[in-house]
C-alpha cells in the first residue's frame, strides 16, 4: 500500500513538474519562427461562407507579420518586388477576393539561424482552393524565406519561389 502511494506521489509530481516547464519555459526561436508560418497560413486561408468581420481582421493580421520592406521573388515578374506591410495586406485582399475556398499550407520546415535576429527557413509551401469562378486550384512550391527578429518579433522579410513542383 506504502509503495502504491509513493508510485502515485512520484506520477503526479512529474506530471506537474512537465506542465510547470511546458507552461514557464521560454519557448525556443525555432519555434517563434514556425508559429508565424502558422499564422500566416491561419490569415490568409479563407472558408466558403466567411463573414467581413473575420475577413477584415485576417487582412489586417496579415500586414503585421512582415517587416517594414520585405522583397518577393518568383517566377511572375509582376509580383516580384519590395512591398511595406500595408501593400502586401491590399494584395492579400485582392488575392482571396478571388477565391470562395482557400488553403495555405507551410510543409517541411528546415529552420537554420546562422545569426541572432535572422532565420533562414526553406519550405514547400502549398495553396489549394476554389476560386469564385468554380476553377479548382492546387499548387506548390519550394520557397526560401528570411525572416527578420525586429523588436522581439520574427517578421518576414524576405520571400523567394524557388522551384514549382509538378504533380
Amino acid at each position: 500500500m506504502v509503495k502504491t502511494q509513493h508510485i502515485i506521489i512520484a506520477a503526479v509530481l512529474v506530471v506537474t513538474i512537465g506542465i510547470l516547464a511546458a507552461v514557464y519555459l521560454p519557448e525556443s526561436e525555432e519555434k517563434k519562427v514556425k508559429k508565424q508560418f502558422d499564422l500566416l497560413s491561419e490569415w490568409v486561408s479563407k472558408d466558403p461562407g466567411e463573414n467581413a468581420f473575420t475577413m477584415a481582421h485576417k487582412i489586417q493580421s496579415i500586414g503585421k507579420l512582415f517587416a517594414e520592406n520585405c522583397e518577393f521573388k518568383t517566377h511572375i515578374d509582376s509580383l516580384s518586388g519590395s512591398y511595406t506591410p500595408e501593400e502586401i495586406s491590399s494584395y492579400a485582399a485582392q488575392g482571396r477576393a478571388q477565391f470562395s475556398k482557400l488553403s495555405l499550407g507551410f510543409h517541411d520546415l528546415e529552420i537554420d539561424i546562422p545569426q541572432e535576429g535572422t532565420a533562414k527557413v526553406i519550405l514547400t509551401g502549398k495553396l489549394t482552393g476554389k476560386s469564385t469562378s468554380g476553377e479548382y486550384v492546387d499548387e506548390a512550391h519550394e520557397c526560401e524565406c528570411v525572416l527578420r527578429k525586429i523588436e522581439d518579433k520574427w517578421l518576414f522579410s524576405h520571400f523567394e519561389v524557388v522551384e514549382v513542383l509538378k504533380k
